[in-house]
């Protein structure tokens, strides 16, 4: 027997179209794997999509790849993710689980104890069973697995398997401690193979009284942290208990780290220009992280369009940064004890007044007034009043106070 074990492939991620564009190639390198590996069937551990209705184009390159799998006799099991799960009920892989492209293994039934009692769906060509528990968002799935009747799930006989979209506490790494979890003490117990999926990170291990139990990781990186760390993504395929794990590599990744601390954006500038000196970027997603207190300007007197262009021109098929950790001495970290909400409004304040310069606004007049202006801005909507009039009274209020009229 032969499987494949795929996870988050989270076709249709990414604002960018061309990063879009990536987690469905990778798909379609996986499926293409897949059928040249001759599996016997695969399964997909929840998030195929990024949401529950994705876009036609992402819809139509996943559809195509499935109706091929079909064609050829490989049977696909599936269970929805925190990502393509809907409350509402109007998912996507309803529509093609009804179109016979692939099988939903969350199947079952409430019984006379008020449990979920799951159902398991046989694999026709090697007479696998597969069950499977759904995922949602906030970990929302706890209350099915608390009220999992599991005895007929242990006491079946055979190769089995257990497809969920779950956190599990015992196995998170540092990096994901903060992500919601279930302990493994939920899963029901004596399965052959555990599939999982959501915590984006490649995982597996055998534990005693329940078998093999393995991440594959997603398919793509799904932001820019995940590109930094994993570079590329991959699945597992499964031969006679035997795991190997299969990169998916759709560009190169070349993450570049700056230290801003006392630079200003001209320095900034140069070192990054000497990077890209440095190589050819052909088909390469290049990441700019910058961090640390700038010597003097602002970041957007970085020219970050020249720093891109250098990358561009030795052919980089993608560059992004990311500046959030990267700041300026004109306006530099709060620190404040804790205390009540007005102590905090005063803190911040006090840390504030004078960094901006304005005529005739001594220190005691500008207290003042931002404190008059955070009234004005908290002020709540009434009942039964109009967007726009809301919008207009504090707009108004506004002008009182910093005495400036109308331009519009």
């Amino acid at each position: 027997m032969k499987f494949a074990h795929l996870a988050d492939c989270h076709i249709g991620s990414w604002r960018d179209s061309k990063m879009r564009e990536v987690s469905t190639q990778a798909f379609i390198k996986a499926i293409d794997l897949c059928i040249e590996k001759n599996v016997d069937f695969i399964l997909i551990a929840g998030d195929l999509f990024n949401t529950s209705l994705p876009s036609i184009d992402g819809l139509k390159e996943a559809v195509l790849k499935l109706k091929e799998l079909k064609d050829k006799g490989i049977a696909v099991y599936i269970v929805a993710g925190s990502h393509d799960f809907s409350p509402s009920g109007k998912t996507m892989l309803d529509v093609l689980e009804n179109a016979g492209l692939f099988i939903n293994v969350v199947k079952g039934e409430v019984d006379d104890k008020n449990r979920l009692k799951l159902k398991f769906t046989v694999d026709k060509k090697t007479g696998a069973k597969i069950v499977g528990m759904l995922g949602k968002k906030g970990m929302l799935e706890r209350k099915y697995y608390e009220n999992l009747a599991k005895e007929n799930l242990e006491e079946e006989k055979g190769y089995k398997i257990f497809m969920f979209h779950t956190a599990l506490s015992e196995f998170k790494p540092k990096e994901l401690e903060k992500m919601d979890s279930s302990p493994l003490s939920l899963l029901p117990k004596g399965f052959d193979y555990y599939a999982g999926g959501h915590p984006h990170f490649v995982f597996k291990t055998q534990e005693k009284d329940y078998g093999l139990i393995a991440y594959p990781g997603p398919l793509f990186p799904n932001n820019f942290a995940e590109l930094e760390k994993l570079h590329n993504g991959g699945f597992y395929i499964i031969e006679d208990g035997k795991i190997e794990w299969e990169p998916i590599t759709i560009y190169n990744i070349y993450s570049i780290n700056i230290d801003c601390n006392q630079k200003n954006p001209e320095e900034i500038e140069k070192e990054f220009l000497k990077e890209a000196e440095k190589k050819e970027f052909i088909n390469t997603i290049v990441t700019i992280r910058l961090e640390g207190t700038l010597k003097s300007g602002k970041p957007s007197d970085i020219n970050f369009k020249e720093i891109f262009n250098s990358f561009y021109e030795k052919e980089a098929y993608f560059v992004m940064k990311n500046i959030n950790k990267l700041i300026t001495k004109d306006l530099e970290e709060i620190k404040i004890e804790q205390g009540s909400v007005e102590d905090v409004e005063e803190a911040l304040i006090k840390e504030h007044l004078g960094q901006i310069r304005v005529e005739g606004l001594d220190i005691e007049k500008e207290s003042r007034l931002t404190k008059r202006l955070m009234d004005s801005l908290s002020i709540e909507k009434e009942e039964g009043e109009k967007s726009a009039d809301f919008e207009k009274r504090v707009k108004d209020e506004v002008n009182k106070l910093l005495e400036i009229e109308k331009v519009i």
